[in-house]
């Protein structure tokens, strides 16, 4: 059971809702979500219009069966097409900061939103990493500077940094938030695990990172038949406790 103070996130890449049985099925990954029973959601590789996929927006249905509100932001946008990342959530949020990363690949974002809970505010900031070493650790770099892990006036604030990194511990990437913030899978006396590919993991590239001041409950990675097909990796979840310290 969770602590009274203790918020649960969620972060997971949902590759465009498209199973490794190769269906694509929004409802399945609301319905992996759902169960997990998280507070906030991360979600990257949503797709927003983009035919291959039937045209919808995942991201919007997505909220609409979690009776949530989604705030999205397209790292890649053609015509009416966009592919980015999401964050999902019934707690009062507002959007803080979204924008492209420096990339000499792929197109790459991020997003940020503040959420009160508790009566606190606390800053939640989702993406997608390159596949590129020097694209990654060029943008983990941006990403932890003020412009993104700060509110406008400029007091550090409570964070949540956490995505699809592309990047396992002994990356440059990895190396440079760990750096800053603390990775919920160590600091809750519990033992790390992978979580690509969802049917076979080998690989730590999907992280939560949280500031200083707030306390990891629990993490885990969620490995079951049903998320070993609804996306090629496994949903990672960390109960974080925000009580004033």
């Amino acid at each position: 059971m969770r602590e009274q103070r203790a918020i649960r996130i969620l972060s997971y890449n949902v590759h465009s809702c498209i199973g490794t049985d190769r269906k694509i099925d929004p409802a399945r990954i609301a319905a992996v979500i759902a169960d997990a029973k998280p507070d906030i959601v991360a979600l990257q590789e949503i797709d927003v219009r983009r035919r291959k996929t039937g045209g919808v927006d995942q991201a919007a249905i997505i909220a609409s069966l979690l009776k949530m509100e989604a705030h999205f932001h397209p790292a890649l946008a053609i015509a009416e097409e966009q592919y980015g990342d999401a964050i999902i959530t019934a707690l009062p949020a507002h959007p803080v900061k979204t924008g492209p990363l420096p990339s000499f690949g792929e197109a790459r974002g991020a997003i940020s939103v503040e959420v009160m809970f508790a009566n606190r505010n606390l800053l939640v900031v989702n993406t997608h990493l390159g596949l590129r070493r020097r694209d990654r650790a060029q943008q983990m770099s941006t990403l932890l500077s003020p412009a993104w892990l700060r509110r406008e006036d400029s007091d550090p604030t409570s964070a949540i940094l956490c995505g699809d990194f592309n990047a396992v511990p002994s990356s440059a990437a990895y190396r440079l938030a760990n750096r800053l913030l603390q990775d919920a899978q160590l600091v809750c006396n519990q033992r790390p695990r992978p979580t690509f590919p969802s049917r076979f993991p080998l690989m730590r590239i999907d992280h939560i990172f949280v500031s200083a001041d707030l306390r990891v409950v629990a993490s885990k990675v969620v490995r079951n038949r049903i998320t070993s097909l609804a996306s090629d990796h496994l949903p990672l979840v960390a109960d974080i406790d925000i009580s004033n310290t």
